[in-house]
């Protein structure tokens, strides 16, 4: 898939805080990796919100159901 647009400051800090380049695994389709996520495969999503949602956080479905609830 391909990662939402944030400004390049914005994804320069994520990448400093967490130490990964969250678009690195969204266009490989897996979930962050742990402790943020589960590092699992992201393909299946319960409707196209929760798939939007994965190209902005990261998460995959199981991921974004307990992050979010």
């Amino acid at each position: 898939m391909k990662p939402s647009n944030k400004s390049p400051q914005v994804e320069n800090d994520l990448t400093n805080i967490f130490g990964f380049d969250r678009r690195d695994s969204i266009q490989q389709n897996v979930c962050l990796p742990a402790p943020i996520g589960c590092g699992k495969p992201a393909t299946e999503f319960k409707d196209t919100i929760s798939e939007k949602e994965f190209t902005i956080s990261g998460f995959c479905q199981t991921c974004q159901d307990k992050v979010f609830g």
